[in-house]
């Protein structure tokens, strides 16, 4: 990730943000949020499933290292992982769900394919 999208706050802000999102995809399956947002979670909750599909201790220190709760890592590791074994990247999908009603910032769906 080499040209992030600042979403208008500052770095520890923004990284605090996504790691919340991240953990809260994978643990629901899907989240609703504007499309600036899906679009810089989608890769970092795609690493983070390449990590479980490795299933090493030291892959799921590192997935433990971003990702904020305990059993979220676990259910990663043991039904996320061994579920996209068999597909070569692609893991989320964002679809645009319209203008949002206060402000009429764009909004997306991000979701576990």
């Amino acid at each position: 990730m080499s040209k992030n999208r600042k979403l208008g706050r500052p770095t520890d802000q923004r990284r605090a943000m996504l790691r919340a999102m991240v953990t809260y995809l994978l643990e629901n399956g899907q989240i609703k949020t504007t499309y600036a947002r899906a679009k810089e979670v989608a890769p970092v909750a795609e690493k983070m499933i390449t990590l479980a599909k490795h299933n090493t201790l030291a892959s799921y220190r590192q997935a433990l290292a971003f990702i904020t709760k305990e059993d979220v890592a676990k259910k990663l590791f043991t039904e996320i992982g061994p579920k996209y074994a068999e597909r070569n990247g692609g893991y989320t999908r964002v679809v645009k769900i319209g203008p949002r009603r206060g402000d009429a910032a764009e909004m997306a769906i991000i979701q576990l394919v």
